[in-house]
């Protein structure tokens, strides 16, 4: 039996070795033929967009937005009516900025309008649809409409204008009426928790930026541009990505690429790249500090406190704004792994002139480091983190907060508009501590600690600690709040005249900052 196997096998192989053909043909397909999807220019990318399309837009702020891409559809003015879906709209002269300018986009749907004026200006001034969605939903929603998966539940939202609806789409042109607002959204109870439905979003183009990548569609991010970029790729019909260096077929490994290229359709080498920088900031000596305005120093003196919430392997997400100052003062001899919701976890400080990478900003889009150990990732991952209560604690910024710990920072109802960004997802994290940093008092006086919030809400019953220039309080759930800490020269007097709302006293209370 044995010996009528052995000459079979040799038999065969007589056959083969007698056709040599087959062995060329071997190598031919080690040498493997591919399709090339690589295009010549941006313009010549972007053939086939057309008005009133759906474009998911990739990046964050201006780091790792498509710039070439965005610069080609501004070309064509005859590309008008758009929706375009971007986690906000770069500035007002540059990125998707642009095309807010030469009036090619209809509808926004994005997270945050930051610190773009035109934004603002078209929004309020009923030029604009505008559909504000949490930072993670939005990524969500988009990683799930890539996915194939038409929706999906979220604490995010719950108690909020997101669940209930009436969020303004559109004004008038006055401003003073709402011509469009969201609708509610459809909720189920899982686990004695309400959870909003969300649906998933798909687009007509993805215009995404990487790294590097090869003529097969695969890319590669650097650092934090990475963001919105990854999961914008898998949803659009046709995914289009530029570049800043294309590199020969095989020259990535295979479990260093981010994105497949499966998912993506077109691919070139971006023209020119300017990557600005939208807030570039430095680290500060102590020296630089004795000369800051009083405002800034206010701000430090309550970011220092806050510091101290720190203890020694946390992880901790730092909001926009005040917050992010606290990674400046962590104690020595303490390690805290600092995620930033835009894609870093183990970020740094601020960084010196020599260390700036306009691939690393942190949510405020301030230039920031990493740290070693420190990883990158897409925006869906990060709050895949922040749902799945993988954080410790959120710092975050507050524009009032109630007596129950309701908490409200995202919008001024017509006059003030930045959107609500992260918040919503990091305060709805239900075991991650939530500590809120604010003056006690706005400019005119007004106290922002209240018994009920009259600005619309970010987060129901959310809040574990507030720290202001003035005071420490915790919220005990059920009872309210309780004083525990006072600021060096103020009393429990001070503090209740400068409070609109009910506190206890702790019995150990004293100045302790």
């Amino acid at each position: 039996m044995m010996l009528a196997i052995k000459r079979q096998a040799l038999a065969s192989a007589t056959r083969v070795l007698s056709r040599p053909h087959i062995f060329a043909g071997l190598a031919a397909a080690s040498a493997r033929a591919y399709h090339s999807k690589l295009y010549k220019s941006s313009d010549e990318a972007i053939e086939g967009i057309k008005s009133g399309d759906t474009l998911l837009i990739g990046g964050f702020g201006l780091c790792g937005i498509p710039e070439n891409l965005l610069k080609a559809v501004a070309r064509r003015k005859d590309i008008q009516q758009v929706t375009a879906v971007s986690n906000n709209a770069g500035t007002s002269d540059y990125g998707l900025g642009t095309l807010l300018q030469s009036r090619q986009i209809k509808r926004m749907v994005s997270s945050y309008v930051g610190e773009n004026k035109e934004f603002a200006r078209q929004y309020l001034g009923g030029e604009l649809e505008v559909e504000l969605i949490p930072q993670g939903t939005l990524a969500e929603r988009v990683r799930c409409g890539g996915a194939g998966i038409p929706g999906f539940y979220t604490l995010t939202g719950v108690g909020t204008g997101v669940e209930k609806g009436g969020i303004p789409i559109k004004y008038s042109k006055d401003g003073k009426n709402v011509l469009i607002a969201s609708t509610p959204r459809e909720t189920k109870v899982f686990n004695n928790r309400k959870y909003l439905l969300e649906e998933g979003i798909t687009g007509d183009f993805a215009l995404v930026k990487a790294w590097k990548g090869d003529e097969l569609g695969n890319l590669v991010f650097k650092y934090a541009a990475n963001n919105f970029n990854a999961p914008m790729a898998t949803a659009g019909k046709i995914t289009i990505a530029e570049v800043e260096e294309i590199v020969p077929v095989g020259e990535l490994k295979p479990d260093e690429i981010h994105i497949q290229g499966i998912h993506v359709h077109r691919i070139l080498k971006g023209e020119s790249y300017e990557k600005r920088i939208e807030k570039l900031t430095l680290r500060r000596s102590e020296a630089d500090e004795q000369v800051l305005s009083d405002s800034m120093k206010q701000r430090i003196h309550i970011i220092k406190r806050a510091a101290r919430e720190f203890k020694n392997g946390m992880y901790v997400n730092l909001g926009i704004g005040m917050p992010v100052l606290a990674s400046n003062y962590i104690e020595p001899g303490i390690t805290v792994h600092l995620q930033s919701e835009n894609g870093i976890l183990g970020m740094g400080p601020f960084p010196t002139a020599e260390e700036v990478d306009a691939d690393l900003v942190n949510a405020g889009k301030e230039s920031v480091t990493v740290l070693p150990g420190g990883t990158c990732f897409s925006s869906d991952v990060s709050f895949g983190m922040i749902r799945g209560n993988r954080l410790d604690m959120t710092i975050l910024g507050g524009m009032q907060v109630s007596q129950n710990g309701d908490l409200s920072n995202w919008v001024v109802p017509g006059k003030i508009i930045k959107g609500m960004g992260g918040a919503m997802d990091l305060v709805a994290a239900p075991k991650s501590r939530v500590v809120v940093t604010m003056t006690h008092n706005a400019k005119n006086g007004e106290p922002k600690i209240l018994k009920e919030n009259t600005l619309p809400l970010t987060g129901v019953k959310c809040v574990d600690r507030i720290i202001t220039d003035k005071c420490v309080f915790d919220v005990v759930p059920g009872k309210g709040l309780l004083l525990r800490e006072l600021s060096y020269g103020q009393t429990v007097d001070k503090i209740r005249a400068a409070t609109a709302c009910d506190f206890e006293v702790a019995s150990d209370v004293a100045e302790t900052y």
